[in-house]
């Protein structure tokens, strides 16, 4: 999307709602009021669910808008009973359960910073993010008490644990308990819509993970691509609404917390929270047993889906009307079978904990008298084009923007078509000046803001995903993009994921390296590996097919569903030190 200016006409929709788009952003604005206490306040809403819950033992139970802000009020209380203030970081290490909803609304609503941590980090990784953020106080579940015990003694400013559900007992504070005694519920805090709600530390894929400071704002710069990817999701009011939100998303990374959680409440529709280990079949008949209409599900949950249950809707009554996918590329493979065997085209997204959901696709959109039109068509392997309010391009080394088909940098102006500021954008990175500057090629208030990662954009505005800035890499004087080799890898019915790399090469520079996994039913053997290099080189370019293949179990994943592609290189880098 070159310059500010875009002529709209009937027959693109995009440069349309683009044109059309103006960012209203208060100056006063806070989550916990958007998501919870005006839908309690609306005699209409607010004995609707909110959040409809199951563990995977059989327990389950529903939410009201109602029920959810009372508990919120209760918890505020208690949080500041025990010292919890303005701008304090709280850490929220619980999966999805109503619960986790709860503790971000109370923290919300007191000014505070919520820091969702994943029920799987280890020690090593929970001990790192309650140390630099500096927490005062953990709200924690049996998922996570023994690794957060086991480190609490290594972050002195952590003075409060909260135990929640079955960890009551091994905390300072039982959550039951906290909630049932009676406070005085303090005053909500008047914040700003710049100010800070949510520390999320990135996944690591490119290194050490940074804390992105997110402001109350975000959400509200998240709700065009939201709304766009779901095809119009929260149109009208809650009451005449039957749509159902689900995603096996963490609700601690960005993509559970900011692509289904929240917008979801902000919109007043009901959330599914799933406590359990993910399987093709188990999510399947979950989003039937729900009546899910939308859905945000990973490339690797598609996958998984596809490869287990072909034909889906030949054992599950699914109501399916929407599902975005994101953290890597789909795949045409996959993308036809959503379509054929789930009836759904699915929608791509793309977007990062600093400036989330900024590219992607629309099925469908309602003007402002109701009509019904076809968004921008979704096209196979494609990211899609910017979302509207945002200002995309593909820039170069020194920040301009590079000509139509040439690769480069994805970036997101700090102005949107208009000039007006896009709210989308994170604060900064926690304690680290140095990497926020570096992540914008000027000025934060009027600059281009790098993704790291590397794409293409055509002649109409849609992007094509490279890889990582740090994951594309040249083989033999070729450029390689590893998701293209890895589209056509899982295309074949004996691979279920496989991830590329470079290997180390005297004479070449690198070769092509391909880890796969094999599907059920499959064996590794060197005919295999033959049958799967003719299958690439049959496909693709003669310097993209794999020189060497290596079958592995699994491939090493952040908990956000991202090959670690990074962990494989390395391995390629320490076997050719040896």
């Amino acid at each position: 999307m070159n310059g500010r200016q875009h002529r709209a006409s009937p027959a693109d929709p995009w440069a349309l709602l683009h044109g059309g788009l103006h960012w209203q952003v208060p100056a006063r604005f806070n989550i916990a009021q958007a998501c919870g206490e005006r839908w309690a306040n609306d005699p209409a809403v607010a004995g609707r669910t909110a959040i409809a819950w199951e563990h995977e033992d059989g327990r389950s139970g529903t939410l009201s808008y109602r029920e959810l802000h009372a508990q919120s009020l209760r918890l505020s209380a208690a949080l500041a009973g025990l010292g919890v203030k303005r701008g304090d970081r709280v850490a929220v290490v619980m999966p999805q359960r109503p619960e986790t909803a709860v503790a971000h609304l109370a923290l919300y609503r007191l000014g505070a910073v919520a820091m969702p941590l994943s029920m799987l980090f280890g020690p090593e990784a929970l001990s790192f993010r309650l140390q630099d953020s500096g927490a005062v106080l953990a709200l924690v579940d049996e998922t996570a008490i023994d690794n957060l015990l086991a480190v609490r003694a290594e972050c002195p400013l952590l003075r409060q644990v909260v135990a929640v559900g079955a960890a009551a007992g091994r905390g300072d504070v039982d959550w039951a308990a906290a909630l049932a005694t009676r406070r005085r519920v303090p005053q909500a805090v008047d914040t700003a819509a710049d100010d800070a709600a949510v520390l999320i530390y990135t996944s690591g894929t490119t290194g050490p993970p940074k804390g992105a400071l997110i402001p109350h704002r975000a959400l509200i710069g998240n709700l065009t691509g939201f709304v766009c990817s779901q095809n119009w999701f929260g149109l009208g009011r809650p009451e005449a609404s039957d749509e159902v939100f689900w995603s096996p998303a963490d609700w601690a990374w960005t993509g559970g917390l900011m692509d289904a959680l929240l917008p979801t409440l902000y919109l007043g529709r009901p959330i599914v929270a799933w406590q359990g280990r993910f399987s093709a079949e188990t999510a399947l008949a979950l989003m039937a047993r729900h009546r899910v209409t939308h859905s945000f599900l990973f490339p690797t949950a598609l996958k998984a889906m596809m490869k287990a249950v072909p034909r889906p809707r030949e054992r599950y009554a699914l109501q399916l009307r929407a599902i975005m996918s994101a953290g890597e590329a789909v795949g045409d493979a996959v993308f036809q079978w959503c379509r054929d065997a789930l009836g759904v085209t699915v929608n791509e997204m793309f977007g990062q904990t600093e400036i989330n959901y900024i590219v992607g696709n629309c099925g469908r959109w309602v003007d402002a008298q109701g009509r019904e039109h076809p968004g921008w068509p979704a096209r196979p392997g494609s990211m899609g084009r910017a979302y509207p309010g945002h200002r995309v391009a593909v820039i170069d080394d020194d920040g301009h923007e590079c000509p139509r088909g040439t690769p480069g940098d994805v970036a997101v102006h700090r102005l949107d078509v208009h000039g007006r500021p896009d709210p989308v954008f994170f604060l900064g990175y926690w304690h680290n000046e140095r990497a926020t500057q570096a992540k914008f090629t000027g000025a934060m208030a009027d600059s281009w803001c790098r993704t790291g990662d590397t794409a293409v954009m055509d002649a109409e505005g849609y992007l094509w995903y490279q890889g990582r800035s740090d994951d594309v890499f040249k083989a033999a004087g070729y450029r390689i993009g590893p998701s293209e080799v890895e589209n056509c890898l899982v295309k074949h019915p004996a691979v279920a994921n496989a991830a590329v790399v470079p290997k180390p090469d005297a004479e070449r520079g690198a070769v092509v390296k391909a880890y796969v996994v094999l599907a059920p039913g499959h064996a590794a053997s060197d005919e295999l590996v033959a049958e799967l290099q003719r299958h690439v080189r049959g496909r693709l370019a003669p310097y993209e097919y794999p020189k060497e293949i290596e079958f592995i179990d699994a491939l090493p994943m952040t908990t956000t569903g991202k090959v670690q592609r990074r962990v494989l290189r390395l391995l390629e880098e320490e076997r050719a030190r040896r």
